[in-house]
């Protein structure tokens, strides 16, 4: 294993005064990113309503989505030929903007334009944010600011929906995307010291916009297909996503490392298992309030706590992965996690049968979360750990590509395949739907040994 050398030397963990700033302001930013898109997912009924664009909601999402495909890969490039400080303020500035603009649109067209923008900037400082960590803090620190970052996504999932909801139905959905701004701007001027602090890059020559962004660009349209085409009936359905999955079937392989598809030992297998395991957690947890509510006849708050509860299981998994001095390999925990994520997955689906009692889909979604929150800080650590220090930027480019591909991938075919079969057979389409993300779920274990 090919390790960076440590460029910081002093002692202290993540909120020792040398760190403080940095990573306050790091984790507030990925709070932020993550809680607009919680926030949005809520509000866009009602902005689309309200701005009379119901035709243009797939896109207000699929957008986004693809945007940040190719800007995860320009981030990467970028960062390894001159940093990750320029990346970084680049997308605060397209994120801040989209939201903008997003938040006065006139119209559903602005707003989607102004969605693709903020999509943009997420993908560029998301990545810009990892390399960071891999510059200006030790090995020994890694794994407890990942942990930090992966809290950062999970709290605004037990409050980001009920906050949302509370703007809309109270002030304005215009809030939704405007309160943002107020509090990201100085997030994100706090880190400044932080990053002075930092060795100074030595810029390298190359070509920010090259092969592989044009790669990247292919297969953006390739995600935007499928997540519009999921949305659709019919004959545009089943052609929208064949080329869409064409085109991420065609572009894919040349954005990740070689031997990514083939769990190949090393990088390779750390990138794969990034994606196998967002699209089997992910790709469940979509179906899951669904069928509780349903077939089990749970209100909406109650299907939500299942989902809480599994916040909480993530957040606690992740903060015992942080902590320094853990007995066991990294291939221990990710298999462990990933064993717990395909049990959970089996355990939620086993309520189908009336005769099993609702708890255990809680109980067994909170062992899905504790799995994903143990796999997860695991690999963005080992992403660094095989990375030169001149390669942070394209692996952990390829990390969250492969999360982003995945994901969208099998929500658009979980999605399709739930569609057509549901009419005919309610519990073969949540079989079906739970089943793919249990199977992607147990490739990883034997992915996890190849780390």
């Amino acid at each position: 294993m090919t390790t960076v050398a440590e460029p910081v030397t002093e002692t202290g963990g993540v909120l020792s005064p040398q760190y403080r700033a940095l990573t306050v302001g790091m984790v507030a930013l990925i709070t932020l990113v993550a809680f607009e898109a919680l926030a949005v997912a809520t509000a866009m009924p009602t902005v689309a309503q309200a701005l009379d664009g119901l035709h243009l909601y797939a896109l207000a999402f699929g957008g986004p989505l693809a945007s940040g495909v190719v800007a995860m890969v320009v981030s990467g490039t970028w960062s390894d030929l001159k940093g990750p400080t320029r990346p970084l303020w680049h997308g605060t500035a397209w994120f801040l903007g989209g939201l903008l603009i997003a938040g006065f649109a006139p119209s559903m067209e602005v707003l989607v334009v102004g969605r693709i923008i903020q999509g943009f900037g997420s993908g560029l400082l998301t990545v810009a944010l990892y390399v960071i960590v891999g510059h200006l803090y030790p090995a020994r620190l890694r794994p407890r600011i990942f942990a930090a970052f992966a809290t950062g996504w999970v709290v605004p999932s037990l409050v980001g929906p009920a906050i949302a909801g509370l703007i809309v139905e109270h002030t304005s959905w215009r809030l939704v995307f405007l309160a943002v701004p107020v509090i990201a701007l100085p997030a994100a001027l706090v880190m400044r010291p932080g990053l002075a602090r930092g060795e100074a890059h030595e810029p390298r020559t190359g070509k920010l916009w090259n092969r592989r962004a044009g790669w990247a660009i292919a297969a953006a349209v390739g995600v935007g297909l499928l997540h519009f085409g999921g949305q659709q009936r019919g004959v545009l359905q089943i052609v929208l996503l064949v080329i869409g999955l064409g085109g991420v079937i065609a572009f894919a392989p040349r954005l990740l490392p070689a031997g990514t598809f083939t769990l190949g030992r090393g990088l390779p297998s750390v990138i794969a298992l990034r994606g196998l395991v967002a699209a089997a957690g992910f790709g469940a947890e979509v179906f899951l309030p669904l069928m509780l509510t349903r077939e089990r006849g749970l209100s909406p708050s109650l299907a939500g706590l299942v989902l809480t509860v599994s916040a909480l299981s993530w957040t606690a998994a992740s903060w015992y992965r942080g902590r320094p001095n853990q007995p066991f390999s990294h291939a221990v925990f990710l298999q462990a996690g990933m064993i717990a994520i395909v049990l959970g997955i089996i355990a939620a689906a086993s309520v189908l049968d009336p005769r099993v009692p609702v708890v255990v889909a809680i109980l067994g979604w909170s062992l899905t979360g504790a799995g994903m929150g143990t796999v997860f800080p695991t690999l963005s650590v080992l992403v660094l750990e095989y990375s030169e220090r001149d390669q942070q930027g394209a692996n952990s480019s390829a990390l969250q590509l492969s999360d982003s591909l995945s994901t969208a991938t099998i929500l658009a075919i979980g999605g399709s395949l739930f569609a057509a079969l549901e009419p005919h057979s309610a519990v073969t389409a949540y079989l079906v739907a739970f089943g793919l993300p249990a199977v992607l779920a147990l490739l990883g274990v034997p992915a996890g040994r190849r780390t």
